[in-house]
């Protein structure tokens, strides 16, 4: 029998939110390489062992793109600490997983996460575009971690680069003709604009030492060239 989650765990919209993540084929398209390039970036900018990305489904979390916990592809969804935040609808940070209050994370969770020893924790959501949330990008720790609110706003950025990514991506290849090369025109040019910033905060660890939580200055000069990032994004406009 399926491990089901509980009804009240699950959004208002949980149908509309399933039709619409398989709508984008997300499966597939997370399994890309530029996706394992942002995850990769994630775990080098916020200096955790472990950082994946995931999708949500009716009954299981995937993980397509993973950084840190290679052979963990999916896992049930009432053992995944990421459907916290589709249940909550926001991004969920938890500085040390076995010290939350049992109402913020489900037994079943919990105890995979002990299973697994993880004890920190940060998702944020991965939006398609009507706003649905359909999996997050997240950070992994094997031991407790602060973590800031300038470091939650720029892992929210970095979710949000990769849900424009999922959508552009999804625009090209609707589109005859064209669309299929364009995405790969696309995905290269991202990747070197990733590989660009992963060298950036290279060098930042390498000047001033690795420090946790990531110092304000350092995020904001990475959050300067993540509008880079997003430039090459909106040159990509589809009516």
């Amino acid at each position: 029998m399926a491990n089901l989650s509980p009804a009240s765990a699950l959004p208002n919209d949980e149908n509309a939110r399933l039709l619409a993540l398989r709508s984008f084929d997300l499966l597939a398209a997370l399994a890309e390489p530029v996706f394992e390039e942002f995850v990769a970036l994630a775990a080098r900018l916020f200096q955790v062992p472990i950082s994946l990305l995931s999708v949500v489904e009716e009954t299981d979390v995937h993980y397509l793109a993973n950084v840190g916990m290679p052979g963990h592809r999916q896992q049930p969804r009432v053992e995944a600490l990421c459907s916290t935040a589709i249940t909550q609808g926001q991004a969920v940070v938890y500085h040390d997983v076995l010290l939350e209050h049992p109402t913020n994370i489900p037994k079943e969770a919990l105890q995979a996460a002990e299973n697994n020893h993880l004890r920190f924790y940060a998702g944020a959501l991965l939006h398609l575009p009507d706003q649905r949330p359909v999996g997050t990008l997240c950070l992994i720790d094997r031991e407790p971690r602060p973590f800031t609110p300038d470091e939650q706003h720029i892992l929210e950025l970095l979710a949000g680069l990769v849900s424009r990514t999922l959508a552009v991506r999804h625009q090209c290849r609707a589109r005859p003709g064209t669309g299929e090369a364009q995405w790969t025109q696309l995905s290269a040019e991202l990747q070197e604009e990733i590989g660009a910033l992963n060298a950036l905060v290279r060098y930042l660890n390498a000047r001033n030492g690795s420090e946790v939580p990531v110092p304000t200055a350092f995020l904001a000069q990475v959050e300067g060239r993540m509008h880079d990032l997003q430039s090459v994004l909106d040159a990509y406009h589809f009516q």
